[in-house]
């Protein structure tokens, strides 16, 4: 009796040393479906790995943004992984700010990631300083039956003078139905990432050759022009404050007639679990003007370990976990393989379960392989990225113009008092920052 009490009682401390010596990582997550469905899948995860513990901090895009910078920065260490984007991912690896994900196992396959999402993700020395969970381009989602009631047919590649005839013509004030839904939220990746792409196919640029801001000249009042008009004529009220998640929710609700925003979003507004309108969407490519650009971005949600952290094995062995072929099969199983997280791997779209589950697939892959990062403009520029400029100054001048650009769209100053404040500021820091004289 003594002994099996001896047993017992040492069976429990070894469980209890086992407890307290599990590795607790802290992750920091935008609010987004996909992570949120990862977050409620991470048993999964700790349940084969019980020495491992995870903790999640979820915030809004722009303050996880504001968050996880100002942590690396000043090496605060408060997260021991990091959901962070396309845009920082180069700029920060240069700073030496994440760690190479050297061990990420053997099966990981990392030769399956989409090249060009991967490429995004590579430093100088040829390493993957982040693992993409999901990747995206942008492009037109539409009501099939409001297109059809306004007589029109929507063009798989569709010109912006299509889109507004469309816009307009599908808005129905009476019946709550709004002819377009597009972000106007201020901040670089909220609607600054809708117009800098939307203004590549209308031919401007942020900056020339020379590092010139550009938001004096006649293609940045085209754009802006167009998309104040088209929101005051076919968009919903409170525009302004309207980002990807709040268009997401309007336009599963069957308030708006087309939405152009992340493909991630393809998975949400055709689940009927969700959507009123699932059975109701169809697809095009986002929308261009004949110049030769369309309006589309590029993107990824990635997960980072930060430099100096304490917890590595632990951190590549969750990141492994997250973004591999396991963790699409475990989504496939639970939720359907229309909400695996897409836009990372080539296996997925090569996957015929997939391709017949995701109406969305091929218009997805094909927004994704029309990206241009590297040439994303109609004329040259001196930088790289398709809605963001790769350098450190754009986080803030982004936001201090995608404000401007939202107070223009709430009616709070003109477009051309707008675009004349955003050329100020921008010259004001590019010249402190020694790209111009």
């Amino acid at each position: 009796m003594k002994l099996k009490t001896f047993l017992l009682g040492a069976c429990s401390a070894l469980a209890l040393a086992g407890m307290a010596s599990a590795e607790t990582l802290t992750i920091a997550t935008v609010n987004n479906g996909d992570m949120i469905r990862m977050q409620g899948l991470t048993s999964e995860f700790t349940a084969k790995n019980p020495d491992i513990q995870v903790e999640w901090v979820t915030l809004e895009e722009n303050v996880l943004r504001e968050r996880v910078t100002t942590d690396i920065a000043t090496k605060g260490g408060q997260y021991d992984i990091m959901t962070i984007g396309t845009y920082e991912v180069p700029i920060w690896a240069k700073q030496g700010w994440l760690l190479p994900l050297d061990n990420l196992g053997a099966d990981y396959d990392v030769d399956d990631l989409l090249p060009a999402i991967r490429s995004g993700l590579t430093g100088d020395d040829s390493k993957l300083y982040a693992a993409p969970f999901y990747g995206e381009s942008s492009m037109v989602m539409y009501r099939r039956d409001l297109m059809e009631k306004a007589g029109l047919t929507m063009p798989d590649a569709p010109t912006w003078e299509f889109i507004g005839e469309a816009a307009r013509k599908m808005t129905d004030r009476e019946a709550g139905i709004n002819g377009i839904c597009l972000r106007g939220k201020a901040g670089w990746g909220e609607n600054m990432a809708f117009l800098t792409a939307t203004s590549n196919a209308f031919g401007a640029r942020w900056f020339d050759e020379n590092w010139k801001p550009q938001f004096d000249q006649p293609e940045w009042k085209n754009t802006l022009d167009m998309y104040v008009k088209l929101m005051n004529d076919a968009g919903p009220q409170g525009a302004s404050s309207n980002g990807f998640n709040e268009n997401l929710a309007l336009f599963q609700q069957g308030k708006c007639g087309m939405w152009i925003d992340a493909t991630v979003a393809a998975s949400f507004v055709t689940n009927p679990k969700d959507s009123t309108v699932a059975d109701k969407v169809g697809f095009a490519l986002a929308p261009d003007t004949g110049l030769g650009k369309r309006g589309n971005w590029l993107w990824a949600w990635n997960l980072a370990i930060p430099a100096g952290s304490q917890k590595t094995a632990s951190a590549e062995k969750f990141i492994a976990w997250a973004t591999g072929k396991e963790y699409a099969n475990l989504v496939a199983s639970k939720e359907g393989w229309a909400n695996v997280p897409p836009g990372t791997r080539t296996s997925l779209y090569e996957n015929a379960e997939y391709q017949k589950a995701a109406p969305f697939a091929k218009m997805t892959l094909d927004s994704i392989n029309a990206a241009d990062p590297k040439n994303p403009t109609v004329k040259p520029v001196p930088y790289v990225g398709v809605q963001f400029v790769a350098i450190p100054e754009f986080q803030g001048l982004g936001t201090t113009v995608g404000q401007l650009f939202s107070a223009a769209l709430a009616g709070q100053m003109s477009v051309d008092d707008a675009l004349a404040q955003a050329q100020q500021v921008t010259e004001r820091e590019m010249t402190r920052g020694g790209y111009i004289k």
